[in-house]
C-alpha cells in the first residue's frame, strides 16, 4: 500500500527512481569510458605498427625487421606486446622475440584476414585476452609487388584493470551521490512542505479558537486553497450566526401571537370567537416558524416575489398589537391613503412592520400614528409614538442586535436589528428621528420595484 504521508511518498518515489536513473547513468559512463580506452588502445597499436614499419629494411627481395626495436617489450618474452609480419601466401616473415614462446593455432589464423592494401583492422580476442591491430601494405621490391600484413597484439589485462578501477570509483561516487541526493531531497521536501505544516497548525489554532482565519503569506499554489478555506470558514460562521440569530428572532416573533392568545383568556369571548382567535394566532405562529427557518438558510438579496398590499398588513398587525397592549389603551391614528403595493415577501413585511409597530406600542404612552407616502420610486412608512423618544446618540446603537435604549422594559433588543436586516436585503433603510407626538419616529424607506 502507498504511504499516506506526502513526504513518505516523495521519498519512496525517489528511492525507486534514483537507482534506475543513476544505474543508467553509470552504465552509460562505463560504456563511454570503455570505448575511449579502446580508441586509445587502437591508436597505440597503430603507432606500434608504424614503429615496426619504420624499422623495416630491404634484404634482397624481401623485408627484414631488426631484432632490436625502439620498443623494448618486443625483446622481452611474454611481455604482453607482440609483433608479426606475414608475406605472400600467409607466410610468417617475422615475429618479435616476445612472441617466440607463443604456440597457439588460433594465432596462426591472424594471417587469414583479407585486407585490401592500405586497410587496417582493430578488434579484440576476448578468449585470448588480447587486442589486435592489423595493417595491409603493398611493397614493390625489384619490380615485383609484395603483399605484407603487419600485426600487433597487446594484452588487454591493463585495459581491464583500468576499466575495473574506473568502475569501482564510478559506482562509489554514484552511491555517494544517491545518498547525498536523498539527504538534500529530504531537506528540500521538508522545506517545500513547510507551508502545508504551517497550514495544518493554523487550522488547529482555528479549531481551538485561538484564531478566526488563516493568516500569513502562503505559496501561490497554496494561497488559493487558504483563500477558499477562509471563505468557507467565513460562510460557515455567518451561517452559524444566522442560525443563532434565527433562534432569537423566532423567540421574539412568537411573543406577539402568544401574548394575543394569553390575553384572549381575559376577554369575554364566545367559544367560537375564542377558537377562531386561537386558530388564527396558531396559523400565524406556524407562518413565523416556517419563515424563520427559511431565513436561516436563504442567501441575502432580493428575490422575485408577488406584489403585496401594505395597508391590510398594517391593519392586521395593529389589530393584534391592540389586543396585546389593551391595558395601555393606545390610540392609533392611521393615514393609509391609496393602494400601495410592494414586490416583497409578505412574511418579510409582516416581520418588519410587526417589530417596528410593537416597538411603538411598547414605548409609547397613549398614541401611535402610522402613515405612508411614495416619492421617487421609494415607499416611506412613518411610525411614531408619544413616548420618551430616542436620544440622538443612541439612534444608531439600538439598531444593533442586543442593544436597547431602555433596559427597564422587557425585551432582548432583537426586533429593530431584524427589521434592519430585512430592509438591507431589499436595499431599504430605517431612520430614527423625533416625532411630532413627542416620542420616536421610525421612518422605513424601501424601493417600490
Amino acid at each position: 500500500m502507498m504511504p499516506r504521508a506526502l513526504r513518505a511518498r516523495l521519498l519512496l518515489g525517489s528511492l525507486l527512481l534514483l537507482p534506475v536513473f543513476f544505474g543508467l547513468t553509470g552504465f552509460a559512463l562505463q560504456q563511454a569510458f570503455h570505448h575511449s580506452l579502446e580508441a586509445a588502445e587502437e591508436e597505440r597499436l597503430k603507432l606500434q605498427v608504424y614503429l615496426i614499419l619504420g624499422a623495416a629494411e630491404l634484404d634482397g627481395d624481401q623485408i627484414s625487421i631488426p631484432d632490436a626495436l625502439q620498443e623494448p617489450r618486443y625483446s622481452q618474452l611474454e611481455s604482453g606486446l607482440y609483433g608479426f609480419l606475414h608475406g605472400n601466401n600467409k607466410q610468417l616473415v617475422w615475429s618479435s622475440e616476445s612472441a617466440k614462446l607463443i604456440n597457439d593455432p588460433d594465432l596462426d589464423l591472424l594471417a587469414d584476414q583479407r585486407l585490401k592494401t592500405g586497410e587496417s583492422l582493430f578488434y579484440e580476442l576476448p578468449q585470448k585476452g588480447v587486442f589486435v591491430y592489423q595493417f595491409a601494405l603493398l611493397w614493390e621490391i625489384q619490380g615485383r609487388e609484395h603483399n605484407y600484413l603487419f600485426t600487433v597484439l597487446e594484452s588487454s589485462s591493463s585495459l581491464k584493470a583500468e576499466q575495473k578501477a574506473f568502475n569501482t570509483r564510478l559506482w562509489g561516487w554514484l552511491g555517494a551521490a544517491i545518498f547525498l541526493f536523498l539527504l538534500v531531497e529530504t531537506l528540500l521536501i521538508g522545506w517545500g512542505l513547510k507551508p502545508l505544516t504551517r497550514l495544518a497548525a493554523d487550522l488547529k489554532d482555528i479549531e481551538q479558537g485561538q484564531s478566526d482565519r488563516l493568516t500569513g503569506e502562503y505559496p501561490t499554489e497554496v494561497q488559493a486553497v487558504t483563500d477558499n478555506l477562509n471563505l468557507l470558514i467565513k460562510n460557515e460562521r455567518q451561517q452559524r450566526e444566522r442560525y443563532r440569530n434565527t433562534l432569537g428572532d423566532l423567540a421574539h416573533s412568537l411573543k406577539t401571537p402568544l401574548a394575543v392568545m394569553r390575553g384572549a383568556g381575559q376577554e369575554k369571548l364566545s367559544a367560537t370567537e375564542f377558537q377562531t382567535l386561537v386558530s388564527e394566532q396558531a396559523g400565524r405562529m406556524d407562518q413565523i416558524v416556517q419563515y424563520q427557518l427559511a431565513r436561516a438558510v436563504k442567501s441575502q438579496g432580493r428575490t422575485l416575489a408577488k406584489k403585496v398590499a401594505v395597508a391590510p398588513l398594517i391593519e392586521r398587525m395593529l389589530s393584534a398589537l391592540q389586543k396585546v397592549y389593551r391595558d395601555k389603551n393606545i390610540e392609533v391614528e392611521l393615514s393609509l391613503q391609496g393602494d400601495c403595493q410592494l414586490a416583497a415577501d409578505e412574511r418579510d413585511l409582516m416581520e418588519l412592520l410587526g417589530n417596528v409597530l410593537e416597538n411603538a406600542f411598547k414605548y409609547g404612552y397613549s398614541q401611535v400614528s402610522v402613515s405612508f407616502s411614495s416619492d421617487a420610486g421609494m415607499l416611506q412608512i412613518d411610525i411614531a409614538d408619544d413616548g420618551e423618544g430616542v436620544s440622538p446618540d443612541k439612534r444608531q446603537t439600538i439598531l444593533k442586535r442586543g442593544e436597547r435604549a431602555d433596559t427597564s422594559a422587557p425585551g432582548q433588543g432583537i426586533g429593530l436589528s431584524v427589521a434592519v436586516d430585512i430592509l438591507s436585503s431589499y436595499d431599504g433603510e430605517l431612520a430614527i428621528s423625533e416625532a411630532a407626538l413627542g416620542g420616536a419616529l421610525f421612518s422605513i424607506r424601501i424601493p417600490l420595484n
